[in-house]
């Protein structure tokens, strides 16, 4: 596996939010290209509720899921059970090595995990390698600097600064999205299709799962311990971060968006 740092780390505030996410509202962009009978690789599933989805739209196609944390793994196979997806399996495994022949996949995706990578475009080189002649490598990637809120609570402010410095701590780049064709050109990807979208977190109770659910990661999840551990913040810090983070989603004013990159890139030998 690689030495990668995964800044989000796996805390369960952390799985319990990739949960909640959905094909519909992470993928979008690739549904029309999801037919029956296609096989589908989703590298870094998580929890696997985006792949799950995916397994039955393509049903009966053949689904993996990779992710090199073995808990997260067995969270996202129990998920395929209680499903009864029996097209659906889940495995760990590195993006920058994958454990797969050349021309395998007819789709592979990633969502939201370059970004947390020292070299992504290594990583979307191995995408690559792993699709079919005509296949589809999708990819969207989250760009922190490019996420706005109101109102202008300076714990969100001090936040972002934080979650910066840690990323490039890690090596990776946390302002993906604007590099996102930048990279895929890099990896010799062609016939790319870009496109942006947004997650909107306004109305109750979104709003407020998404402040307490960062509250807590905040504390208790990776982000927490790395921050420490580094001294680019103390406890108090994390603290009054957490309580303006929560003091925002309980604003009725409280917006915040975030932006994404995607791309659709046509594979051609």
């Amino acid at each position: 596996m690689s030495e990668d740092v995964y800044s989000h780390g796996h805390h369960e505030s952390v799985v319990r939010s990739h949960a909640l996410r959905t094909a519909a509202d992470s993928a979008a962009y690739l549904l029309p290209h999801l037919i029956p009978g296609r096989s589908v690789l989703d590298v870094g599933s998580g929890p696997g509720s985006i792949t799950a989805d995916f397994a039955e739209i393509v049903s009966p196609g053949r689904v993996t899921g990779v992710d090199r944390e073995a808990n997260v793994i067995a969270h996202a196979s129990e998920l395929a059970a209680s499903r009864g997806l029996d097209n659906l399996d889940f495995r760990t495994g590195d993006i920058y090595n994958l454990e797969y022949d050349d021309d395998t996949f007819d789709v592979v995706h990633a969502h939201q995990i370059l970004h947390h990578l020292t070299d992504p475009v290594a990583a979307l080189k191995e995408m690559r390698r792993v699709a079919n002649d005509g296949g589809i490598i999708a990819v969207r990637e989250g760009d922190y600097g490019a996420m706005n809120w109101y109102p202008e609570a300076p714990a969100l402010r001090d936040w972002m600064d934080l979650y910066q410095k840690i990323a490039r701590g890690n090596g990776a780049e946390p302002n993906a999205g604007r590099r996102l064709l930048n990279w895929a050109r890099q990896a010799g990807l062609t016939d790319i299709v870009p496109s942006a979208t947004t997650w909107v977190y306004a109305a109750e109770p979104e709003r407020s799962r998404f402040a307490d659910s960062w509250a807590e990661r905040i504390l208790h999840s990776s982000f927490a311990e790395q921050a420490l551990e580094r001294g680019l913040a103390n406890q108090s810090d994390l603290e009054r971060i957490a309580e303006g983070f929560r003091e925002w989603g309980q604003d009725p004013d409280g917006w915040f968006v975030m932006i994404h990159a995607e791309i659709l890139a046509s594979v051609q030998s």
